[in-house]
């Protein structure tokens, strides 16, 4: 602990992290113990480090002589139980594979931001035996006895109904695909059974030692009570026939769960989104009509500031970041696609790009000085922010490409280049801009020669040079996608996030949960094409019937719904697994996405342009700036080719990892 910084969680719930770190942690802890026991004992040089052959006779044993020392009555439960493992000790005895003997999640350092195990603690237990009982050790607390749950005891409770926690089901399937290995859990039974035995044992020998005065825990006075009720859990468990029937499931049978926050918190979207925002299209368009030709067209409407006021005042807040929200991602991919449906409206929750990505990277990567000065403002919707990544001179499909200078000069960091595409720099709230820019005199290797800096834009050498169109549309109310020069732009050394040569570690921790959000959000847009290729197909007549009694319009809209269905739950298991699994595990589903979700949600917007005539091309409708802005996304954030190159890659070698496997 004097060597290695990090986070130490002493409760299990881990109080003060969102839902999806939550998860995050517990499957980083689950893949370090499937780590730990794919190690080949031999190889490492530590034959001799256990005793061989029959672990679990010996634990039963050494636990059973640490009961019966520091019993203080007779408890038949803790009899039982302990005779019911002698005759039931695994056939499959003979493991010998290293174990930890006390693997919990108190008993690991975690990295300061991320969901990644540093460190595992309390190695006094460790030895070779079979790896269940690790396992069932470490998932105890699934079956913990509800009359123990008033002790708060911290490590040892029931924290089933805590959000973010994975059920046994998911540990199990992190477990097996870290091992590369179908886990066999016919005698899971067993080793929980052994795990209550085990604590219980523990339980007993706190007590003994309140009770002879050497326990300087104030709440050893409890332990005494809890043997018999963990010897009778354990019974309990035991006298299951397979680890199916003791396992209770939390499943609703939904395909990818809601938290009961998200179902209620979407239902406040809805009704908000209905009652204030689409009654507010008119008023919108009239505004970007009138001033089209005026200097204001960049300027917000008064009627937005209203709206985010009043969703402020309602909670619904910030609901893309789950430190904030509260929410997993799944809960807030459904809350997008109902944002979606109207172009203004993710602005007014805060929860709109570019500053949901520059908010997630501050919160994840930046120094407190700069959450202070750059985070509190966006979060609070005070002030706004641009990305600038894309370069015109090169091909920014390879992003080592960059040619974005920045140089080290004292404490500050010289800043030479060209930006484009960079989303809201013309929104006179506009504050700071996040370059990603490349050290040219660093040896490094070419993913760490590029840094992220925060730049104020009213830095000297900072020049807005054109907004550039989308199919003719300026994207007026984003603020633009302007073309930005830095012409010797000085900023503090403190202004850099992370440190140098962090820039794409940065990115890649940002792009999953900004993938989904854009996949939802277009997906919500296609609800509201398909709304209008249906009504239009009932409006009009063409040679003696309405469109929709015409079998092509019928099958447009069939295949529209279709594409919709399954653009959305591709995109939800993206957001499952990065719920349940971190976004490193979920980086093919999101790039599977990020070429499914855009290609289905424009088949969408062009049959309706199509059933909508001549009127689909006008701004009588929001189908032309709707396709303009979804089509951009086969571009932004990696064109479909390299997410394809990305996906055949990561196949390849899921399929290679199977073989071996069966090998």
């Amino acid at each position: 602990m004097q060597h290695v910084q990090g986070r130490i969680f002493r409760d299990l719930a881990l109080p003060g992290v969102s839902p999806a770190e939550r998860s995050a942690l517990y499957i980083a802890m689950i893949e370090t113990l499937a780590r730990l026991h794919s190690f080949n004992v031999n190889s490492l040089g530590l034959q001799g480090y256990g005793r061989g052959s029959g672990y679990c006779k010996r634990q039963i044993s050494t636990w059973r002589r640490q009961y019966q020392a520091a019993a203080h009555a007779d408890i038949p439960a803790m009899d039982e139980l302990a005779e019911w493992l002698v005759n039931n000790v695994p056939a499959g005895d003979a493991e010998e594979n290293l174990i930890h003997g006390d693997f919990r999640i108190d008993n690991i350092i975690f990295h300061p931001r991320e969901a990644r195990v540093l460190a595992v603690l309390d190695w006094e237990l460790s030895t070779t035996g079979h790896p269940l009982a690790d396992f069932a050790y470490s998932i105890a607390f699934y079956f913990w006895p509800p009359n123990l749950m008033h002790l708060n005891l911290g490590t040892f409770k029931n924290i089933n109904d805590t959000a973010g926690i994975p059920t046994i089901e998911e540990l199990v399937s992190v477990y097996s695909r870290c091992r590369g290995t179908t886990t066999s859990l016919d005698n899971l039974n067993f080793f929980l059974a052994l795990s209550y035995f085990k604590i219980a044992s523990i339980c007993q020998g706190i007590y003994a030692r309140y009770l002879l005065g050497n326990s300087a825990a104030e709440n050893s006075h409890k332990f005494g009570n809890m043997v018999e009720t963990l010897a009778t859990a354990g019974l309990q468990i035991a006298k299951k026939t397979s680890f199916t029937t003791a396992i209770q499931f939390r499943s609703t049978g939904e395909l990818f769960q809601q938290s009961q926050r998200g179902k209620e918190v979407l239902q406040k979207v809805k009704d908000f989104m209905g009652k204030h925002v689409f009654p507010a299209e008119k008023e919108m368009a009239e505004f970007y009509a009138r001033n089209k030709h005026s200097p204001d067209v960049w300027k917000k409407p008064a009627l937005i500031e209203r709206l985010k006021e009043r969703a402020k005042a309602e909670g619904l807040w910030n609901l893309f970041l789950p430190a904030v929200s509260g929410l997993g991602q799944v809960d807030y991919a459904l809350i997008a696609e109902e944002t979606g449906k109207c172009y203004f409206a993710p602005e007014v929750f805060n929860c709109h790009a570019p500053d949901t990505g520059n908010m997630e990277v501050l919160h994840m990567y930046g120094s407190e000085e700069q959450k202070k000065q750059w985070l509190e403002p966006l979060l609070e919707g005070k002030i706004s922010s641009c990305f600038c990544m894309t370069e015109p001179d090169v091909a920014s499909s390879d992003a080592t490409n960059m040619e974005c200078s920045l140089q080290r000069d004292g404490g500050s960091f010289i800043i030479n280049g060209k930006k484009w595409w960079s989303s809201g720099a013309g929104n006179p709230n506009c504050k700071f801009a996040i370059v990603m820019a490349r050290d040219k005199n660093t040896s490094a290797s070419r993913y760490k020669q590029h840094s992220m800096i925060i730049v104020p834009m009213d830095t000297p050498g900072v020049k807005l040079i054109r907004p550039l169109s989308v199919f003719g549309y300026f994207d007026y109310f984003h603020g633009g996608h302007f073309e930005v020069h830095f012409n010797n732009v000085r900023v503090p050394a403190s202004h850099l996030i992370l440190g140098e040569g962090r820039g794409f570690e940065i990115a890649q921790g940002r792009l999953g949960p900004g993938r989904i959000h854009h996949c939802m959000r277009s997906i919500g847009a296609a609800e509201t094409a398909l709304r209008i290729l249906c009504e239009r197909s009932a409006q009009r007549v063409t040679f003696g019937k309405k469109l929709y009694h015409h079998e092509v319009v019928a099958h447009w809209i069939a295949e529209c719904r279709i594409a919709i269905e399954q653009a959305r739950l591709l995109t939800l298991k993206a957001a499952s697994r990065i719920d349940t699994l971190g976004n490193r595990e979920a980086r093919k589903e999101v790039s599977m996405i990020k070429v499914v979700a855009p290609r289905a949600v424009l088949k969408v917007v062009d049959c309706a342009i199509q059933v909508c005539g001549g009127a689909g091309f006008t701004d009588d409708f929001p189908l032309a700036q709707m396709f303009a802005f979804v089509r951009t996304l086969r571009v932004a954030d990696g064109p479909d080719e390299v997410h394809l190159s990305a996906i055949a890659k990561m196949e390849l070698l899921d399929q290679a990892k199977q073989l071996n496997a069966h090998l």
